[in-house]
């Protein structure tokens, strides 16, 4: 098993083009019922090793039992069901099994939840909190107004090289999910904080001891392309100076981005073209949200709302 987990590797990032943090929780996750077999006594191979044609549904509905006991939630549970049938399903038709165990295995139902937004004042306190006057704090405000202003997901900032801005034309040129490119626009106030940062861009990257192969926009102190861990921390530092008191995640940005469009009139097929969602099912999510505040708006102004419904 250990063999085919690394084969398997090799196929998500060369044959399917799935992002880090996907490859990274499957073989997580496959490490994980690797690591339950041998423990639980379930190896037939050399040396405690896994045999990949020992395997059955029993087995695999061992290891999800023992997840449940752990008091995983359902939303992880089913992200690693869905890592086993991608692999067995890799297994099978590289002809390695005869059958696919996981194929008498469902995956939990999970609760949909609706996203976390900001309000458009908390929004606009947020991204006009007084930046500091360093090259850092003029970073910090570059990324909030592009999170707001085109809705990228995290990885995709992080990932944004010089050049990939066109600031004549107000367009970003995003790498998504499964290296997918798309272009998206840019606001203005979102360009003018760019532009404030890129002039003095040079003061990081006098730093960088070994240069990346492509130069990244956004830099940490340290002259290096800025990490997740890092642009988190700068939203919570942003938060704190806007004043909204509240705890928020870059995500939250993003869901905010799609509600307030949505709020503003765009249409779900021009959202999901934004956010660079393959199934309009998941841009659907958003209008929950915007249910949401109509009912809040109709409970606080309608005469009989609290004891007509």
């Amino acid at each position: 098993m250990e063999e085919a987990i690394r084969k398997f590797g090799a196929y998500m990032e060369y044959e399917r083009n799935l992002s880090i943090q996907t490859r990274k929780n499957y073989l997580s996750d496959l490490k994980q019922f690797q690591s339950f077999i041998i423990s639980s006594g379930q190896t037939s191979g050399k040396g405690g090793s896994v045999e990949l044609q020992a395997l059955d549904h029993l087995v695999i509905r061992a290891y999800l039992g023992s997840l449940y006991r752990k008091g995983l939630t359902k939303g992880t549970i089913a992200r690693k069901v869905a890592a086993l049938r991608s692999f067995f399903k890799y297994m099978l038709r590289k002809g390695v099994l005869a059958a696919d165990p996981s194929n008498l295995i469902a995956a939990p139902r999970t609760e949909r939840h609706i996203p976390a937004v900001l309000s458009v004042d908390d929004m606009f306190a947020l991204v006009e909190a007084p930046p500091a006057v360093d090259v850092e704090g003029l970073r910090d405000q570059a990324i909030i107004e592009l999170f707001y202003s085109a809705g990228i997901r995290l990885s995709e900032l992080t990932g944004l090289n010089l050049g990939e801005i066109d600031f004549g034309q107000g367009l970003v040129k995003i790498r998504g999910k499964g290296r997918k490119e798309r272009i998206v626009p840019v606001g203005e106030p979102a360009l003018a904080a760019l532009s404030r940062y890129l002039e003095r861009r040079n003061e990081l990257a006098a730093n960088e001891r070994v240069p990346d192969e492509e130069p990244p926009f956004f830099l940490s102190k340290r002259g290096k392309r800025i990490s997740n861990r890092s642009v988190a921390r700068i939203v919570d530092r942003v938060v704190k100076r806007s004043g909204i008191n509240r705890k928020i995640s870059p995500h939250t940005l993003r869901h905010t981005f799609a509600t307030h469009m949505l709020d503003g009139g765009a249409d779900l097929r021009s959202i999901q073209e934004l956010l660079g969602h393959e199934s309009l099912s998941t841009t659907q999510k958003y209008t929950s949200v915007s249910v949401s505040r109509l009912m809040e708006v109709y409970d606080k102004a309608h005469p009989k709302a609290r004891g007509g419904r």
